[in-house]
Formats: structure tokens, C-alpha cells, sequence
């Protein structure tokens, strides 16, 4: 399935249920260009409307993806299905889009803004106006749906002259269940009012500038009344849904070296591959199996099996990846070109799971109700047609089962446009 960006609804983050924006919020107006239609991202104040899902998701997944007004996107919106592929030419965003994702996620985990956005001028659209403070920001958002139905977060930063989040927004059903502005800029603290239902209608308090208040509501709000415990399950909707992200990026020359024995978790470039290979193989033999399978199709001559062996004993014992030719030979994934190296680390990544990865869970949370996303950028580089198809093919039998998800970026999907349960979202010019 091909989709293109659309527009999204009611992006300016307006008053609840009394008026919370002040003088800092005047950026979001200024800043927040237009959006397909040619209307001004930041007027339009309508309350988003209840969707008709008559099925909820156990597991809490991010199904839209939200830039308002983030690098070179303006009001755009990305579906998102199981498996999601951004396709287009360089600089037409897709690795922005990626970056958005891996941001909300990150501060869904309890990250602080500066963590996040180490460089946030570089997120500010292009062409974005200062207010008269010299003020300038972004905005990102994304829905995430589960048990509680479609949940939307959005959120405004503040990048100049300090880094800040200036407004956050959490809806559900046509109701705003939390809603944060800035109204002394002077303060290192927004103004937040959440639903209640109860002898008030509204609580409000002073939170945090620098983190998102979505995911400190569960310090900070009771559960006593209906209303509140609506905000308590909305808000971990969004926060399960969004923390559970592995970002992937193999890099082949880091791959082809020896490596300590450490905790078996791969990271984030897949250069402990081998360390993580001397854990998995005993650990599953059913998934190590579809892995071998997975190599054989993927990689010049016979495999029959995938394995590590110790390189160098002592207290500093380092481990090396092999396959297994079957005829007594073993080839160092020193010699694979870079391709095959890529494509083993991503079928491992699809094959396992968080308990394998470097990623940050809900601990709190049964693993079965929650989703594992993967987002890789370059999913298809240094990989010829073969292992391309074969490796998105993989992707979309293990994302349909549920437990895992996929956001890539592709210069071109129309490889993968014939495959069942993909979503390419076009950002051709």
C-alpha cells in the first residue's frame, strides 16, 4: 500500500479548559507555516473528533506520525502500519521523519529535552520567523492506538534562544485529557491542567520545562476519579507504545572485528554481532534456525549454520562470527561484503527480541502487551534486489504477528510495493 502525506487536523495547541498561553507561545503562530490545504498550521482550534475503531490493539502501537513544522516537513502527517517504508530522493525528509519518531520515543522514556535535541536550531524549519523575544521552535505529534482507542500527542519546543517545550497536548475521543503552555517565559516551568471529572473539572500544576509531561503523569495524578484514571490509561498508551524503540544502523566495518564478551545485547550499530551471536544460538534453536535460513538466502554460497567462537581466552576474552560452509570450511564475517553484513544484522534484529536489543522497556508492563519498533534508516543500503526483497519479505511475516514493528527509509520502494503488509509513504516532491 503507497500513501502520501496528509495534512493533519486541529494542530494548534489551544487553551484548556482556560486560557494557558501567554506571551511565550506567540512563536507557535509565527513559526508554524502552512499546511497542504494553504491554511496556517497553528490557527486552526478545533478539538479533534472521536474515530470509529471498532477494533483496539492489545498492544499500544504508534499508528500516525505527526511534523507539523519540523526541518523540511510543514503540516504533514504519516500513517504508520506494522511495516512502514518513507520513500524518496535525498533531502526529501525521510531521515527527519525517522529522527521525529526516535525523539517522541525518547522523551516517552523520561528523557530530557536536551538528551533528545543536542542540535534543536537544526529542527527548526527553514524558513520559520522569530517573534519579537527572537523565539523559534517545532512541532511534532504522533496518535497512538490500543485498548483505550486512538491517542494523540503533540508537542511544541521551544529551540531558540533556550531550549524548552513550550506546549504539549494529550487527546482522546474529542477530549483533551492534558493540555501544558508556557506562560512566564521567565520561569523554567509550563502551566499543565489535566481532566479530572471530579468536585473540579481541571487540576493544574506547574511541571517541568525540559521533559514530557505525558510521561510524568503518573507522579502526578491520583487515579481517584473516572477522569483521572482516563488520563492514567490514555497517557501509558502513549508512553508503552512509544518507548519500546530500537534504532538500527549496521555498520559493516565495525562488524568484521573480534569483540569482548559482555551483556549480549546488541547495540545500536551491530559491531557486538558475534558477542550476541555466542548468546542466541543456545539460547533459541527454533529462531537461530529461521536466522540460518534467513543468511542462507541472503549471502554467496552454502551456510549451514551461523555461529561465534572464542578468538582469545583470559580475563579479556573476545569472540569472532563465522559461517559454517558445511564442508569443514568456516568464513569470518570479516570476508562478507558489506550487504551480507547488513542483511545478517537485520535479520537478527527482526528474529529476536527486546530482551536481546539495547532498547528501553516498560518494565512495569507484561512483555505481551507491548510492541517492539525497529526503525532503520537505509533499510535497503548496500543491499542488491535479492536481499532486499528477501529482507523486507522476512520483516512482514514477523510484523504481522503483533510483537514487532518497522519504520524504514528507502530511496526507492518500488521493490517493495508488491509485498503484502507494506506501507510506503511517498515523499516524492
Amino acid at each position: 500500500m503507497t500513501v502520501s502525506p496528509r495534512p493533519p487536523e486541529g494542530e494548534k495547541i489551544t487553551p484548556f479548559p482556560a486560557p494557558l498561553t501567554g506571551p511565550g507561545s506567540s512563536w507557535l503562530i509565527r513559526g508554524a507555516g502552512r499546511d497542504a490545504a494553504g491554511r496556517d498550521g497553528a490557527a486552526d482550534s478545533r478539538e479533534p473528533q472521536a474515530e470509529a475503531h471498532p477494533f483496539r490493539p492489545d498492544r499500544p502501537s504508534v499508528t500516525e506520525l505527526r511534523l507539523s513544522a519540523f526541518a523540511a516537513h510543514r503540516g504533514a502527517g504519516f500513517p504508520l502500519g506494522p511495516l512502514s517504508l518513507f520513500s524518496g530522493p535525498s533531502g526529501s525528509g525521510k531521515s527527519s521523519a525517522l529522527h521525529a519518531y526516535e525523539a517522541l520515543a525518547r522523551l516517552g522514556g523520561g528523557a530530557e529535552l536536551a538528551e533528545v535535541f543536542p542540535d534543536p536550531a537544526a529542527c527548526v524549519p527553514e524558513r520559520a520567523r522569530p517573534d519579537a523575544q527572537r523565539r523559534r521552535g517545532f512541532r511534532i505529534g504522533c496518535t497512538a492506538d490500543g485498548p483505550e482507542g486512538p491517542v494523540r500527542l503533540d508537542v511544541a519546543v521551544q529551540a531558540e534562544p533556550e531550549l524548552r517545550i513550550a506546549g504539549e497536548r494529550l487527546t482522546a475521543g474529542g477530549l483533551t485529557l492534558l493540555e501544558t503552555a508556557l506562560r512566564d517565559p521567565s520561569r523554567r516551568a509550563v502551566q499543565a491542567a489535566w481532566h479530572t471529572a471530579g468536585s473540579s473539572a481541571v487540576t493544574r500544576a506547574p511541571l517541568p520545562d525540559d521533559r514530557l509531561g505525558t510521561a510524568l503523569l503518573p507522579l502526578r495524578v491520583a487515579g481517584r476519579t473516572d477522569g483521572q484514571r482516563r488520563v492514567l490509561a490514555a497517557a501509558e498508551q502513549m508512553v508503552v507504545a512509544l518507548r519500546s524503540v530500537f534504532v538500527c544502523d549496521p555498520l559493516p566495518r565495525s562488524m568484521r572485528t573480534d569483540v569482548p564478551l559482555g551483556a549480549g545485547r546488541l547495540l545500536r550499530g551491530c559491531d557486538n554481532l558475534a558477542e550476541v551471536l555466542w548468546r542466541t544460538r543456545s539460547e533459541c534453536g527454533r529462531r537461530h534456525g529461521l536466522l540460518v535460513d534467513a543468511v542462507r538466502a541472503g549471502c554467496a554460497g552454502p551456510v549451514r549454520d551461523v555461529l561465534a567462537e572464542i578468538a582469545s581466552g583470559g580475563s579479556d576474552a573476545t569472540v569472532r562470527a563465522l559461517l559454517d560452509r558445511g564442508d569443514g570450511l568456516r568464513t569470518p564475517l570479516g570476508r562478507l561484503g558489506n550487504g551480507e553484513l547488513r542483511y545478517l544484522a537485520l535479520a537478527l534484529v527482526l528474529l529476536t527480541g527486546p530482551g536481546v536489543l539495547e532498547v528501553d522497556l516498560a518494565g512495569e508492563v507484561p512483555a505481551a502487551l507491548q510492541t517492539l519498533t525497529v526503525l532503520v534508516d537505509g533499510f535497503d543500503r548496500d543491499l542488491d534486489a535479492r536481499q532486499r526483497e528477501g529482507l523486507v519479505r522476512l520483516a512482514a511475516r514477523m510484523c504481522e504477528r503483533g510483537h514487532i514493528r518497522l519504520v524504514g527509509a528507502v530511496s526507492d520502494a518500488s521493490w517493495a510495493a508488491g509485498v503484502g503488509g507494506v506501507t510506503v509513504v511517498d515523499l516524492e516532491p
